[in-house]
């Protein structure tokens, strides 16, 4: 038999003695738990080998690897699994239901392997394998299969252009399908080709992803030259690089447009990482690129039918501080409304992102062909056209949009068959 050393405090408000643990503080009993090492275990990987308080509210564990972890009691017990509803996997603990300060009568290793904790308060024990322990370390976020590391970009690290997928693969092979979702998340664009069909067959791609995101502009579009235009995507002019619809709160994530026709003269697509340029401004102008990352500037589209509103900082960053969505459309940045005190350093950072989107460095350019659909990250890649001439033949492209959060969903939901 395997005796493990637990520390539990014990609340003194009871009338119980407040005993003082060998080398312990007062209010802490000491408490024997023996484990036989040769019973049956449900753990795959690692094993408990002991537990005992960090301070009053808190358990440290160690490990059979020799790893150590210190776990507050009340995360213990809000995050016990038998806690959790166990058909729709919600949080059914009531976190107010418990004393501030929370006690344990006892704590047990049980012949299975897992550990059992008995609290003073009345309710039920809570229970947690040491697997469950280790991958819940304090501070260790929870495995995802939505993660892929970005891979920043100028024209020249792309020879052959954006990465390509098989739209029959994507159609009808899960493993083709994430291998595409891997891929342009990690480039933020990638290339469909061989699509049969016009727009439904493009959407029928998207949908393989999750739900499309409706906007003011419907749920799919056509990017076609239009006598009476609301916006100048639906005009032959020259787009310059810009993320679409700036103005809403949340912008799209990923956009899928798909080439219809283009024989017009001119029409060419053009694409920019971002992120690439964004760093490159964090790198050689750090000033330039906080300005960017502190400022919110008042973005606004409106016609007979709606008038949408934000204010937003053109590069936004994640707690970490990487870069994590661009908004930039000079098209659609409403009259600025910053202080004097602040507008002429904003106006100054923004040429000078300005500038990068101009650089021929960043800038990948292709003509597409029908059949073809180029998939990219709206919040992280910039995407325009060259002007085309309508009298010499027709440029069609259909669109429509994914929102990142169901992007992410897809990817999880293939990684766990």
């Amino acid at each position: 038999m395997k005796t493990v050393e637990i520390y539990i405090a014990v609340r003194a408000s009871e009338g119980r003695p407040r005993p003082v643990a060998p080398g312990g503080a007062p209010g802490v009993a000491r408490f024997v738990c023996k484990t036989n090492p040769s019973e049956p275990s449900t753990m795959a990987s690692v094993r408990l080998s002991s537990a005992q308080p960090a301070g009053t509210q808190s358990l440290a564990i160690a490990f059979s690897d020799g790893s150590e972890a210190v776990y507050s009691l009340m995360w213990l017990l809000d995050s016990c699994p038998e806690g959790f509803h166990p058909q729709t996997g919600e949080r059914a603990f009531d976190l107010l239901s418990v004393p501030d300060a929370l006690l344990l009568r006892c704590a047990d290793i049980l012949s299975d392997g897992r550990l059992e904790l008995q609290w003073e308060h009345e309710g039920p024990a809570s229970h947690f394998s040491a697997d469950w322990l280790a991958a819940h370390r304090p501070g260790t976020p929870r495995a995802d299969a939505a993660i892929v590391t970005h891979r920043y970009w100028r024209a020249a690290d792309l020879p052959d252009g954006a990465p390509r997928h098989d739209a029959r693969a994507i159609l009808n092979d899960d493993a083709a399908l994430m291998a595409w979702l891997v891929d342009t998340k990690k480039h933020g664009l990638t290339i469909v080709h061989d699509i049969e069909g016009k727009g439904e067959a493009s959407m029928a791609i998207a949908r393989r992803i999750g739900f499309l995101r409706e906007t003011n502009f419907g749920q799919t579009f056509e990017v076609i030259n239009k006598a009476d235009p609301n916006n100048l995507a639906y005009t032959s002019l020259a787009l310059a690089l810009h993320t679409d619809l700036t103005n809403q709160e949340t912008p799209p994530g990923y956009q899928f447009l798909h080439c219809i026709t283009n024989d017009a003269e001119g029409g060419g697509s053009v694409f920019a990482d971002g992120f690439a340029m964004a760093q490159v401004l964090r790198d050689s102008d750090p000033q330039a690129f906080e300005t960017l990352a502190r400022t919110r500037i008042p973005c606004r589209f409106f016609d007979r039918e709606c008038d949408i509103r934000t204010h937003q900082p053109v590069i936004t960053l994640d707690a970490t501080g990487a870069i994590q969505e661009i908004r930039f459309n000079a098209h659609l940045v409403d009259i600025i409304d910053l202080p004097i005190a602040s507008v002429d350093a904003w106006y100054r950072a923004y040429r000078a992102f300005m500038r990068l989107t101009r650089d021929p460095a960043f800038r990948l350019s292709f003509r597409m062909a029908a059949g073809e659909m180029t998939a990219f990250d709206n919040r992280r890649i910039l995407h325009g056209r060259e002007a085309f001439n309508p009298a010499t033949g027709n440029r069609h492209l259909h669109g429509c949009y994914v929102d990142r959060v169901e992007y992410d969903s897809r990817m999880r939901m293939l990684d766990r068959t």
